[in-house]
């Protein structure tokens, strides 16, 4: 199963790397990574995605939870949850039936076409993750040059926030 994990982390050098130390001694992957500093300069918000049953993900949890530099963390999928990612797709659009394509998916998706050349047209989306992939998969693996994505980024549903 696909788990978003949320740690509020001591934003000082080695703090991530140690993070991400204990995932691959223990030859578990992260799918997906993301940290920024917060309010609090002196702490990161780092959100990672790994897959794993529930006792793989609770010792990872209880693993996370020894780390010194780790302060908080939350499975945010226990619970309600948004959950975006940014993706810039680059598109081969040479011909006017491909711009114009483009142009409708883009639309269809709720994206925002960022650069148009002679042959590519460049376009942003945000959203879950299995929406930038059905994007990706109407386009056609034949048609993209290049796709760049954020990693998932995520928050819990009202009232409750991951705060010291």
């Amino acid at each position: 199963m696909r788990h978003i994990i949320s740690i509020l982390l001591e934003n000082e050098s080695g703090a991530l790397s140690r993070v991400a130390g204990l995932f691959s001694a223990r030859g578990y992957n992260i799918e997906s990574l993301t940290v920024a500093p917060i309010e609090d300069a002196s702490l990161s918000r780092l959100t990672l995605v790994t897959r794993g049953n529930e006792q793989i993900v609770e010792q990872i949890v209880k693993q996370l939870n020894k780390l010194i530099d780790v302060v908080k963390l939350v499975d945010l999928t226990e619970g309600g949850h948004i959950e975006r990612e940014l993706m810039l797709v680059k598109v081969r659009a040479a011909t006017h039936e491909q711009r114009a394509e483009m142009y409708r998916l883009t639309d269809i998706f709720r994206g925002r076409m960022l650069d148009v050349s002679d042959s590519t047209y460049t376009a942003e989306m945000t959203g879950p993750s299995d929406k930038l992939d059905a994007f990706l998969a109407t386009l056609g693996a034949e048609n993209v040059v290049e796709v760049v994505r954020s990693g998932v980024t995520g928050i819990s549903r009202g009232p409750k926030g991951l705060h010291v």
